[in-house]
């Protein structure tokens, strides 16, 4: 992910505006809203003008600034897209105003012109409310921290200048300036703007904090871990921004169409002009008149912005719980999936495995064992070689280098110590245990086994039993691990379908035959061996506290604070938002095959033909806004 971090949001977090807390606030800052209103109060008091009996230069004059303040961004926009040789739907809705003005119908010109100008600036305010939603955490970061030297000194320092290893002091009633670990004090921390959680936490010595939470009544001395380029908070908004720059399959092939729909709109309005005109000497303005109409109410306005802002709000809305998610492709993807399938080691499990016991062979020492296995597992990125290194650590252990370390995803690791080539690989299977066995070999000779114990998170079983209800198929336990390992913890989680002692190759073959079979599989992994598999299924989901770097960079989206219970809950929205996508596309054809019959076999008046088409543009838009209420993530 270190492409992200390079990100001008993250660079630059200043460039990033505080999201508003009414429309009026967004309105100051977005054109669209302000040109918007301007035309509606000229095209207003053109309107009472009007009913008033005044002059007829008055109230032509008012209309006519109308048509300017509310038209002058779309048909700019319109003859920008028409310089590239594409046909902007904001053109056609521009070049039928002004038909209108031409033939004495200004009132309802202008009328469109207000309606049209009003539906993209809320379409501006939905935008920008999406990105607003999560671009304002950056707020939540404190600018400046007291930094704590060696002496015990203190200082403020701007905390984009903190680096890893460094110490902070946080008061009572202070945010966090840097993701860290609490060296020092016991305090509760509220951190429900970051990960949801409704109830302060408390925070001993140890524990982990984030950025842009808020401190209770302790004090804590906090060590930074990760620079702010890097904080929790920073990957949130750089990860939904650029998810934001993406578009879904389902968009894209909106857009593909759109160019070739608009020139037939205009085709199909010069002939509902032509033929009543030239044909059969219908009156030159009643035809330019129906004309006019047919091209407002059969243009895609609402169909193309009714696939973005759902999936766009969704993003949003992940990324507000500590969920990073790529693409729009990504929610559209991971609402299809109707089986879910979990790594063990790290994803089920803790990933913080401890070291139970060292059985020598022969006469080896446990402690030349396990300083070996530590040598090579060093520089190694998996759980377990941490574990082992740690408890290496802990009995004081001499650690020799390594040279020629090499990983082998779902095999263990080697490399040259002293001269002899080491291998930490895993072991049989142990029906005496529930932990992990790996056996240390030296030259090809076993040295001894070590077993490894990981704790089962605690939120496992229910998500498990959750994601098996929404998809109504067995969940599936992918696993390099044992057999009895795997077995332990499918029984405690509450999976029924097994398969232990898996190669990378092997998980994503398994995926493979699963798609194959008609499944639509979301793969939930954190390691290198997952990697492959997190590529092959229709969604991957990688945690992201302990994940290796393959694993988020391969995966589709990333869980930041590793809490298995934001996936059902990803899941739900992401169906969430398929709906509204596929609702919005059914209310705007609805509304174009109303109205476009209604001219054809009948007469539409204008006024209601503006009325109609717009407002279906406005309703998809608010419709997909509603998916950034932090409801749509619970419910």
């Amino acid at each position: 992910m270190s492409d992200l971090l390079d990100h001008p949001a993250v660079r630059d977090p200043g460039r990033v505006l505080a999201a508003p807390s009414s429309i009026l606030a967004t309105g100051a800052r977005l054109p669209e809203v302000r040109w918007a209103a301007i035309a509606l109060v000229l095209f207003l008091a053109g309107w009472v003008c009007q009913l008033a009996g005044a002059p007829a230069p008055v109230w032509w004059g008012l209309y006519l600034a109308c048509y300017v303040t509310g038209g002058w961004g779309p048909a700019a926009a319109g003859l920008s897209a028409l310089r590239d040789r594409t046909l902007d739907v904001d053109l056609l809705m521009i070049v039928a105003a002004i038909a209108a003005a031409s033939i004495g119908q200004v009132f309802d010109g202008a009328l469109l012109i207000v309606i049209f100008a009003t539906s993209g600036g809320l379409e501006a305010v939905v935008t920008q409310r999406t990105a607003d939603a999560v671009s304002s955490l950056l707020d939540l970061t404190p600018e400046q921290a007291t930094l704590v030297d060696d002496n015990g000194a203190t200082q403020t320092v701007d905390t984009s200048d903190l680096q890893p290893g460094q110490i902070i002091l946080v008061r009572p009633g202070e945010r966090i300036g840097a993701d860290g670990t609490v060296t020092d004090g016991v305090s509760e921390v509220d951190q429900q703007a970051i990960t949801g959680e409704s109830v302060p936490v408390v925070r001993h010595v140890g524990d982990e904090v984030l950025a842009g939470t808020a401190n209770g009544t302790g004090a804590l001395h906090i060590r930074v871990d990760r620079p702010a380029s890097q904080t929790v908070i920073a990957r949130i908004v750089t990860q939904v921004e650029q998810a934001s720059a993406t578009k879904a399959t389902r968009q894209l092939f909106i857009e593909k169409i759109e160019q070739r729909y608009s020139m037939g709109v205009v085709i199909a309005t010069l002939a509902v002009f032509g033929l009543p005109y030239l044909v059969f000497a219908a009156p030159f303005e009643a035809a330019l008149l129906r004309a006019i109409t047919f091209m407002i109410v059969a243009s895609p306005c609402a169909v193309v912005l009714s696939t973005m802002p759902p999936l766009l709000a969704s993003i949003a809305n992940a990324g507000r719980h500590g969920v990073l998610v790529k693409s729009a492709d990504v929610i559209e993807n991971i609402g299809r999936i109707d089986l879910v399938a979990f790594d063990k080691t790290g994803t089920l499990t803790e990933g913080a495995p401890e070291v139970t016991e060292i059985t020598p062979a022969d006469m080896t020492d446990p402690d030349d064992v396990l300083a070996l296995a530590a040598a090579v597992e060093r520089y190694s990125e998996h759980p377990l070689g941490r574990a082992i290194v740690a408890a290496a650590r802990t009995r004081q252990l001499t650690i020799a280098d390594v040279q020629d370390f090499r990983a082998r995803p779902g095999r263990g690791v080697t490399g040259q110590v002293a001269g002899r080539t080491i291998a930490v690989e895993r072991g049989d299977a142990d029906p005496g245990t529930v932990g992990t066995t790996v056996a240390v070999r030296a030259d090809g000779h076993l040295l001894g086994s070590i077993v490894l114990v990981d704790r089962i998170r605690t939120d496992a079983a229910h998500t498990v039993a959750k994601v098996a209800t929404m998809t109504r198929t067995p969940v599936h336990l992918l696993t390099g691990d044992n057999e009895h390992a795997a077995r332990h913890v499918a029984e405690a989680t509450g999976i029924a379908a097994v398969q232990a002692e898996l190669l990378p190759e092997d998980k994503t073959d398994i995926v493979g035959e699963l798609e194959a079979a008609g499944h639509q599989v979301l793969l939930v992994g954190d390691g290198i061996n997952d990697a492959p598999a997190l590529a092959h299924a229709t969604a991957g989901i990688a945690m992201g506290r302990h994940g290796s770097d393959l694993a988020l960079d391969t995966a589709d989206a990333i869980i930041v604070r590793d809490e298995l219970s934001a996936i059902p809950n990803l899941i739900q929205l992401s169906r969430r938002a398929r709906r509204l996508v596929i609702a919005n596309l059914t209310i705007a054809a609805t509304f174009i095959t109303v109205l476009v019959t209604w001219d054809l076999a009948y007469h539409l008046p204008l006024p209601l033909a503006v009325a109609g088409h717009e407002g279906s543009t406005v309703i998809v838009a608010l419709n997909g806004l509603r998916l950034l209420r932090s409801t749509a993530w619970n419910r």
